[in-house]
């Protein structure tokens, strides 16, 4: 028997939070969204990983402003096989708190955010 994929798994990307732990140990309910339609959004901000492992966070103002965060970017997306928009703060502070926190994020396995 050969396994096939099931488009109804990738159709429903952006239904239920995931939930990822940072490095601090704070739980994130992050929107899984669609890679092959991601998009940024204002001043959202999205972490892009492979399968478990971080490959960027940030968000539009860090392209922008930052050439090092720029091109992290660019390999994360030639590389990524999932995207998440990630809920913060407009403040500034907190905002860089949770990219932080985020870059040595992990999924957690068998907790649901419902």
């Amino acid at each position: 028997m050969v396994p096939t994929l099931d488009r109804t798994i990738l159709e429903s990307a952006g239904q239920h939070p995931v939930n990822w732990r940072g490095r601090s140990g704070r739980y994130y309910a992050l929107e899984a969204l669609r890679l092959d339609a991601f998009s940024f959004s204002g001043d959202e901000l999205y972490l892009i990983a492979l399968g478990n492992h971080v490959l960027w966070a940030g968000g539009s103002a860090d392209l922008i402003e930052d050439a090092v965060s720029r091109a992290r970017f660019r390999l994360a997306m030639d590389c990524a096989d999932r995207v998440f928009r990630v809920e913060a703060s407009p403040d500034a502070i907190e905002r860089l708190t949770v990219l932080w926190d985020l870059e040595g994020a992990e999924p957690v396995l068998g907790l649901n955010a419902a």
